[in-house]
Order: C-alpha cells, then structure tokens, then sequence
C-alpha cells in the first residue's frame, strides 16, 4: 500500500484524540441508508434524452444516485471497520464496473454508451477516483470477500481512465478553466494508486504537468476565478490536489516532477480567491455559473489547501464552517454534499487532518478584495465589517468581458447582501440542458443582460464575447468605476456609459453618468431580487426593511414577477419567487447623471 494511504488511515485506525472527538458513528449512519438497497439500472433512453429534447439531469441524477451510494457505503465501512458494508460495497462495484462507460451524455459523441469509446469526461474521471479509493481503502478486504476484485479494479482503471487519459489529445489538456485540474487531479490519484509500470507513470505525470502549466499560465495572474466560487473547489482548488500529489510521488521517488514549485505566489493567490468571495452567514459571491450560494465551500478541500498554503485566513474559515456545520458530530452531513456524489478522496484526506482541525480558531472572513484582472471589487459597510457580514451591507460589483468561462453578458452587474441575506442577487444558472453550453446558450434567460443586475441602454442587451468588456476608470478602497459602453452592441448608441458604485457608511451609492449618442427606446436599471418589492411610493423601492432610493424626474420604477422562470436548481439557491425591478429613464434626456442610494 502506497505511503499516503498508510499515512491517511494511521490516525483514523489509532485511538488518537482525534478519533474521540469525531463522530464516526454519523459516517456509519449515512451508509446505513444504503445497506441492502438495490442498484438502480442505468436508462439506457435517459441517456438518449439528451440528443432529443436536451435533457441531462434525468441520466446525470442517476449516474450520481449510483455514485453516491457506493462512496456513503465505503466511507461507512471505513468508518465502522466490521465488514457490515461489504457485501453492498462489492454489489455495488460489481454494479459500476457493468457500465459501459462511466461519464454523461452531454460529454459524449455516441447516443449509448460504447466500451470502445472510454472518452474521458469530468465524471468518467471522477467515478474512476472514487473506484481508485474504494480499492485501496478497502484492498485486502475486497480481495478476502472475492478473490482478485482489487486486480479487476486496477485494470478497468487502466482501461477508462489510464489508457486513453495518455493517448489523446483532448482540448481540456490545454484549457485554462475547471475541466483541466479537476480531470487531471483523477487522472493523478489513478496514476498514483494504481499504475505499476514506471514508464507509464511517468509519461502521464509528464503529460498532468503540462496540462496544469496551461492552467495556471491562463488563469488570471490575480488569482481570480472567471468561472465564479461555484466552481473553485474544481478550479484551483483541484489544481492543489494536483500538487500535492505531485510533491507526494515526488518524495516517494515514483516521478520525476518538476511542478510543484511553479509559481507558488500566484497558486497561493488562486486560493485566497475564496474566502474573499465570502460574503457571510454561509453565502459566497455568485457571479456566472453557479448552482450553490451557500455550500459552495467545501471543507474537504477547503483545509487540507488552507494547510498546504498555510494560510491563517483559510484555516479559520474552515474551522469556522466545521462549527457551524457542526461536523465534529454530523460529519457525513458535509460529506454527502461534498460534489455531485461524495468525495471520497477529499474525505480520507481531511479525517487524517482532523486533530490539527480542531486546534484551529474559528472565524469567518471580513475580507474586502479587488481583483484587477477579473475586474471584480467587494465591498462592506463598518457594521458588516464588525459583524463578520452578519449586518450592514455587503456588495460585489463586476466589470470583466464577456468571453469569461462560464460567461454570463453581465459586466456591470453587481449583488448586494443586508444583514446576511440576498437583497439584490445574481441568479446564477438553472438546470444545465443541451443549450447551456451551445450556441443557443444565450436565449437562455438567466444568461441574459436583462436578468441581471446591469442596464438596458436603449433598449439593448450587452452581447457575448471578449470584445464585449468594462474599463476601469478609477478604483480607491471604497469605490469603483466601470465605463460600461463597450460591452454593448454599436446599434445602443453609447457613446459612454459610466457606473460608479461607492460604499458610503451604512449606505451604496449607484450614479449612472450617461452620455448617449441619439435616444432610440427607453434605458433601463434591472435589479433582480427575491424579495417582494413596493414600489408604491415614487423615487423609492421597499425591499423589506431595505430602501433603494431613485430620482423621481428621471426614473419610473416598475416591477415583474419571474418566479414563473425558476426551475428546480435555482429554487434551491433564492426560494420560490424572484422579482426584477425596472427602472425606465424617462427623462428624454442623452446626457446627464442619477445617484441612487441603497441603505
């Protein structure tokens, strides 16, 4: 067995304090759930409802059920140590290994899943990772109970993953976005665990290195994540796992590695992205695609890269998030929501970090953070600064372009969070369908400029691609100002567009300094919000005990109701009902300025 592996169950098998202070029996709890329960098929016309009307989650739900009910199960024996589980467990692999191939179909080029075809998609990959655990945690038990079971993993693992990870050229190999680290990280723990032949290995730590330079070249040298915090636990936080790996083999004298090292300063950057994303009271900034707003930090993944980069801040916002979720008794409750399906590897590693986890003092953050080439600035009123975000305001305000990943056209936007809840919001995405990630992304509403905390200038919506940018036009601690007239289409007449939003005590300041070159339609102010609006009263707009303030002689405010729009995943973030305020410029005028006031 491979020294990381002696190294993560050392602790968890002793009787050290960390043990008696953790609640294992949680972990037994969870696999409890599952223990005798049957293994779903796979539908077969599920998968192929993605090629008919664009359905992923219906395939994808069950792919993730299976998955989830083997890493509970393993975690669980794990856990209890009685060989209860293994009879599910060995079902279950059994179960997994009778798949044909192991990603989804919006990852695939075939309408069924082919054994000739082993493309390697993110959760190819990921399922490749979590039978990778599952071999070695549970090794000789496995091969006691059947005979040979860790032989058969090692080869359908050199089969799916292994092999066709070396020998092709795909495009997330060079991608400065979440597929590369996150597949590469799987790929790495296969490499690690499970191939024997050194050359190979060391080809594919040759080719992970490589593909991980591209990443890090490419990310913003700020450390800042385009594709927002929903995905930077598979972003730079993958990219840890990578090095530490690496710097793992490298000890143990399985590869030769040269990238552990490779500018650490902007890797220590990449990971401080997120908790100055870190609003309060559980929430994260939600820019672009994001499906979470309050479980996005993973703890798993949060402290094990706190103690890599031994950074003080990260390591209070893990011990703090493990108060509030109170792992040291429900564990398994942060486990079971650590991804699409459990991570088990991630899990493993932190049940060997726990006794330095307790010692930590818990705190959430009070960070306020510009990052340049992001062009993304937070923001926090004395009294939210005190409260660790859990009064006053907090606001986050973006510029950028529209070519980002994960790009949604809203450069200009921004949210604003009172006393620790969403007041103004970016709705993030809904369900991912075939058109997500198509050329019909943006008829999709939620990708749209006008459901987004931005302005409608002349009636028109920004368009999408890198061309289509903020600039910034002045920046000081407490203020940012974004010309926005470039991130719109020549026919919206702008000959500038400038928002400054400035944090002013307990109050946000939004002036729109205009200059337009002919007057087509109406401009509008969009602010989307799940809290009922009243806007009864001219020049101001109630949002509960919250007021944002217009001038009457420019804006007439009007509101609709788009929870009509919400759709499963997005309910899950903001509730059942959303609301979008329009501010329409009736003033007839082209040039002028308008401060607006939220407090």
């Amino acid at each position: 067995m491979h020294k990381l592996f002696l190294l993560l169950f050392s602790l968890l098998l002793s009787q050290d304090i960390f043990c008696q202070e953790l609640n294992l029996r949680s972990y037994v709890s969870l696999g409890e759930q599952y223990l005798g329960k049957p293994w779903e098929a796979l539908s077969m016309t599920s998968f192929a409802r993605y090629r008919t009307d664009g359905n992923r989650v219906e395939y994808e739900g069950q792919v993730f059920a299976r998955r989830r009910q083997l890493a509970s199960l393993v975690i669980a024996e794990v856990a209890e140590q009685k060989g209860r589980f293994m009879p599910s467990i060995l079902a279950g692999i059994d179960s997994m290994l009778a798949e044909k191939w192991w990603g989804i179909p919006a990852h695939y080029k075939h309408d069924t899943p082919r054994d000739d075809d082993q493309t390697v998609d993110l959760f190819n990959a990921e399922s490749a990772s979590l039978l990778a655990w599952t071999g070695k945690a549970l090794g000789e038990r496995l091969d006691a109970a059947r005979p040979g079971m860790t032989a058969t993993i090692g080869r359908e693992l050199k089969r799916r993953m292994l092999t066709p990870a070396l020998g092709t050229r795909y495009w997330w190999k060079k991608a400065s976005m979440n597929w590369n680290p996150w597949i590469c990280s799987n790929w790495l723990t296969c490499a690690y665990l499970y191939e024997d032949d050194a050359t190979k290995r060391q080809q594919a730590v040759t080719e992970i290195e490589g593909c991980l330079r591209a990443f890090i070249d490419g990310y913003p040298d700020d450390g800042g994540c385009d594709e927002g915090t929903g995905y930077w636990d598979r972003a730079a936080a993958s990219l840890f796992e990578c090095l530490r790996l690496l710097d793992i083999m490298k000890k143990e004298g399985l590869a030769n590695v040269t990238l552990t090292d490779y500018k650490k300063e902007k890797v220590a950057r990449m990971g401080a992205y997120i908790y100055n994303m870190y609003i309060g009271n559980g929430y994260c900034v939600t820019f672009a695609d994001t499906h979470e707003n309050r479980s996005v930090v993973q703890l798993n993944v949060l402290y094990p890269f706190a103690i890599y980069l031994n950074d003080p801040q990260m390591r209070s916002l893990a011990a703090y998030i493990a108060k509030e979720k109170n792992f040291w008794q429900e564990p398994a409750r942060l486990y079971e929501k650590s991804g699409n399906f459990p991570a088990l590897g991630r899990e493993l590693l932190l049940l060997s970090l726990t006794d330095q986890l307790k010692q930590e003092q818990p705190s959430e953050p009070t960070t306020t953070a510009w990052y340049p080439d992001l062009q993304v600035k937070t923001f926090r009123s004395p009294l939210n600064k005190k409260s660790a975000g859990k009064k006053g305001l907090f606001c986050a305000y973006k510029g950028g372009h529209n070519g980002e990943n994960h790009n949604h056209n809203d450069v200009g936007s921004f949210i604003v969070y009172a006393d620790g809840e969403p007041l103004l919001i970016d709705c993030g995405t809904g369900e991912y369908t075939d058109k997500t990630f198509s050329k019909e992304r943006y008829t999709i509403w939620t990708m749209q400029t006008a459901y987004h905390n931005a302005p409608l200038i002349n009636g028109y919506s920004q368009r999408e691609g890198k061309l289509y940018a903020a600039a910034v036009m002045e920046e000081s601690d407490n203020s940012l100002t974004l010309e926005l007239a470039s991130a719109y289409p020549e026919d919206a007449a702008a000959a500038s567009w400038q928002r400054t939003i400035t944090m002013d005590g307990e109050e946000i300041r939004l002036t729109e300094d205009i200059n337009l070159k002919t007057l087509k339609a109406a401009s509008r102010l969009i602010f989307i919000t799940p809290v009922k609006p009243d806007v009864s009263r001219p020049g101001q707009i109630k949002l509960g005990r919250h007021t944002i303030s217009y001038p009457i002689g420019w804006m007439t405010a009007g509101v609709e109701d788009i929870s009509d729009k919400i759709d499963p995943a997005i309910e899950a973030m903001w509730g059942k009902h959303l609301y979008r305020i329009g501010l329409g410029l009736n003033s007839g005028k082209i040039v002028g300025k308008a401060t607006l006031k939220i407090k």
